[in-house]
C-alpha cells in the first residue's frame, strides 16, 4: 500500500478518490465496515481507495494526560487496511497547529488536494477539527458544494453492545481476550521490536525475546500460551507480562518476554507479532531463580497441551 504525508502526493491525475477517514486504533469491525465501503466505492467507479488518518492519537497534543494506550503498532494498522483492499494511506503529521485547523478548513483543503472526491465515509458519530467542530452534518453540506457523497456508518453491535476501540481496551485490561479478538476480527495480537534484555531468561535456559510495548493496551500480568510465525515457522510460546518479582530489582520494569519454543536464533532488532491465548497462570515472586526456572518447565509443557 502506498503511503503519503499530505494530500497533494497522492498524484491521482484524473481518478476520482473515495475517503474513509477516521482514527482506525485497532482497525476493528467497526472500522472495517468503513473501510470496506470506500473500497467498494472505490472499485464500484475506478477511484482510489484512500484511508486519511493520523501518525498518532489525537490525545495526544489534545489531552496528554488522557492518552489511551494503543491496541495496534503502526505496522499493525498498515497491514490491516492493506488486507481491506485499501489503494492509499493518507498519514497526517498530528501537531499542534493541525489540532487548531476546524473541521470545515481540513475538508476543504483536502478537497483542493485531492481533486475529485466520489465519497467519503465515517462513522456515525465521528467528530474532527478544532473544538470537535466537523460531524457528519458538516461533511453533508460540504458534500452538496463539492459534489461528494457522505456515508456515515452506525456503530457494529457485538453480544447487545456497541464494538469501540475504548470497549476493547477495557477487555485487554481485563484480560477478555476472547472478547477482544471478536471486536477486532482477528486474533488478539502483542506485536513489538525485540529489544536487548538482561538474558536472565538465556541463564535459565529459556532465552526470551523482550518486546517493546511502551504505550500500548496489555492484558494483565500473568503467563500465557501464544504462538508467532518467524520465518513461515509457526512456533508455541510462553509469554510472560510483568514486572519479574523474583528477580531483585530496586525499580521493577514491566516487560513483555516471549519463549518460542524449539525455536533456535537471533530475533534481535525484528519485530515479533504474538497471537495471545489462554492465561496459565497469575504472576508469582519465588523465593529463588530455581524455583522460577521449575515453575518456567511446567508452563512449557502447559504451553505445549494448550496451542
Amino acid at each position: 500500500m502506498n503511503v503519503i504525508h499530505a494530500a497533494n502526493q497522492l498524484g491521482h491525475g484524473s481518478r476520482k478518490v473515495c475517503l474513509a477517514i477516521g482514527v482506525f486504533d485497532g482497525v476493528h469491525l467497526g472500522h472495517q465496515q468503513i473501510i470496506r465501503q470506500t473500497v467498494a466505492d472505490a472499485r464500484q467507479h475506478e477511484a482510489i481507495a484512500l484511508v486519511v488518518t493520523f501518525d498518532r492519537h489525537p490525545s495526544t497534543v489534545v489531552a496528554p494526560n488522557r492518552v489511551p494506550p494503543q491496541i495496534f503498532t503502526r505496522p499493525q494498522k498498515l497491514e490491516a487496511m492493506v488486507d481491506l483492499g485499501a489503494d492509499t494511506l493518507l498519514e497526517i503529521h498530528f501537531d499542534q497547529a493541525f489540532s487548531e485547523k476546524t473541521g470545515e478548513a481540513f475538508i476543504r483543503e483536502l478537497a483542493r488536494d485531492l481533486g475529485k472526491i466520489h465519497s467519503v465515509c465515517v462513522g456515525a458519530n465521528f467528530v474532527f477539527g478544532r473544538n470537535r467542530s466537523g460531524d457528519v452534518a458538516l461533511l453533508k453540506q460540504l458534500g452538496v458544494e463539492f459534489g461528494f457523497q457522505v456515508h456515515g456508518h452506525a456503530a457494529v453491535a457485538l453480544d447487545g453492545e456497541l464494538v469501540s476501540s475504548t470497549r476493547i481496551r477495557a477487555a485487554i485490561r481485563e484480560g477478555n481476550l476472547d472478547a477482544a479478538s471478536q471486536m477486532l476480527g482477528r486474533p488478539y495480537t502483542i506485536r513489538g521490536q525485540v529489544l536487548s534484555g538482561d538474558k536472565v531468561g538465556r541463564q535459565l535456559g529459556f532465552p526470551t525475546a523482550n518486546l517493546e510495548v511502551t504505550g500500548r493496551a496489555l492484558p494483565p500480568h500473568g503467563v500465557y500460551a501464544g504462538s508467532a510465525t518467524v520465518q513461515g515457522q509457526r512456533y508455541r510460546v510462553a509469554l510472560n507480562i510483568g514486572t519479574r518479582p523474583t528477580l531483585a530489582n530496586r525499580e521493577p520494569q514491566l516487560r513483555v518476554e516471549a519463549h518460542l519454543l524449539d525455536f533456535a536464533g537471533d530475533l534481535y532488532g525484528t519485530e515479533l507479532a504474538v497471537e495471545v491465548g489462554v492465561k496459565l497462570r497469575v504472576e508469582q515472586r519465588f523465593a529463588s531463580l530455581q524455583e522460577l526456572q521449575e515453575q518456567i518447565v511446567r508452563d512449557v509443557v502447559a504451553v505445549r497441551m494448550t496451542v
